[in-house]
């Protein structure tokens, strides 16, 4: 705060000696030495309060960031959201039950199965175009040997189909 070397000092004390005088000069001193320690113990006292408020306040900021990161971690818990989220993958109940878009419901009569077709002289040329071009069929079918004997004349596709 001061700068005040041991020269300057020795230069007050020189002229506190001859204002002043020595039969009264060491009980200024001690006076001047009281101030001195009033003044330190009052400024130690402020920068003190001083300090203690600078904690208080980073106390209260870092007790506050705890507590944002505690109610965080509360909040998100791996163990329930995972359990959560299984339970309401094996949830049967709502699937079981009806959507409900409309106050009426159209209920169609299940469609009933048809028998397809039996094989045409044009479905073997379409093999045999097949063959040909080396394309297999979508759907390969046996040749059934009552088929075959209304053919009169079977081609190389049906005999293909009977080796297989």
């Amino acid at each position: 705060m001061f700068d005040i070397g041991w020269s300057e000092l020795v230069l007050i004390g020189v002229v506190a000696l001859i204002a002043i005088g020595p039969k009264e000069l060491p009980g200024v001193l001690r006076m001047v030495g009281q101030w001195m320690a009033k003044a330190r113990k009052m400024a130690a006292e402020f920068q003190g309060q001083f300090q203690e408020a600078m904690r208080e306040a980073e106390m209260a900021d870092l007790k506050k960031s705890f507590d944002e990161v505690k109610e965080a971690a509360t909040g998100f818990n791996p163990l329930t959201s995972l359990q959560k989220d299984v339970s309401d993958a094996l949830r049967v109940d709502a699937l079981d039950k009806p959507t409900e878009t409309s106050t009426t419901t159209v209920v169609e009569p299940p469609a009933t199965p048809t028998t397809p077709e039996a094989p045409t002289p044009a479905t073997f040329m379409e093999a045999e175009a097949h063959a040909a071009a080396s394309e297999p069929l979508a759907i390969t079918r046996e040749v059934e040997q009552a088929q075959v004997a209304q053919d009169t004349a079977p081609s190389e596709a049906i005999k293909d189909a009977k080796a297989s």
